[in-house]
């Protein structure tokens, strides 16, 4: 009877530790499975902060890049608007200077003005007309805001360039003229500022400027055919040649 328990007790005691042994390899198996679990969860953010690091440190690099960049771009505008303060004050000496210049040149340019108006009013009469348009014409650019000081001396330089030209030039031109109280269309004939002769377009009457007369004067003796020479070569319609021509006695 003693044996027959004791073997049942060690029947039940194996039955018990197997079922106890089963439980506890069911739960480690559990607790494997889980930890395997939690190991490919971890891998998976392990993975993902890697990927996470990887973005940070190439957006890190290109920030570094994008800094140098900008460093670099923020010298050069330092140069430039160093520059540009140079350009500035340079600019500011210049209108100072110009405007001492203005003060200046202006009056100078008014008595140049004057000096023309002088000089065309005594000078021989040819052109008489246009010149002194010329002259009115410098007057009124004068008393424009709109052009500068430089515009104005350069048109007045024009004007001193024309009236020297005069001097070494030849030529004829038709205007009206008085002859014994009858207003008759005429041929000038200019010869630099030495001689300036009309003639009737029928080649009746003609005359010669007398500079100590401050007039016009017949011309005595036939020149009808010298002066034709002489106009035909002031107006390149003839080959240049000597040129026979009445001259004031008066001069």
């Amino acid at each position: 009877m003693r044996h027959f328990l004791s073997g049942s007790l060690l029947v039940a005691l194996v039955m018990v530790t197997g079922a106890a042994l089963a439980q506890n390899l069911g739960d480690v198996q559990t607790t494997v499975e889980a930890n395997a679990q939690d190991g490919v969860s971890s891998q998976a953010r392990i993975d993902a902060l890697d990927d996470q690091t990887d973005e940070l440190t190439r957006e890190y690099r290109a920030a570094l890049k994008q800094l140098a960049s900008l460093r670099e771009y923020n010298a050069q505008l330092e140069k430039l608007i160093a520059a540009q303060k140079t350009e500035m004050a340079s600019i500011r000496r210049q209108i100072d200077e110009v405007t001492n210049v203005d003060r200046t040149i202006t009056p100078l340019m008014f008595r140049m003005i004057d000096a023309l108006e002088q000089f065309v009013g005594l000078d021989v009469p040819f052109l008489l007309s246009e010149r002194q348009q010329r002259v009115a014409a410098l007057r009124a650019l004068m008393d424009r805001s709109d052009a500068t000081p430089a515009e104005k001396y350069r048109r007045i330089l024009e004007a001193y360039e024309i009236e020297n030209e005069y001097g070494r030039t030849i030529e004829v031109y038709e205007g009206e003229m008085n002859i014994n109280g009858t207003d008759r269309t005429v041929s000038f004939l200019r010869i630099g500022r030495v001689a300036l002769i009309y003639q009737t377009l029928d080649g009746d009457d003609s005359g010669v400027w007398d500079p100590k007369a401050g007039a016009f004067t017949d011309l005595e003796g036939d020149f009808d055919s010298e002066l034709r020479s002489a106009m035909r070569i002031a107006k390149q319609q003839a080959a240049p040649d000597l040129m026979v021509v009445p001259l004031s006695t008066s001069r």
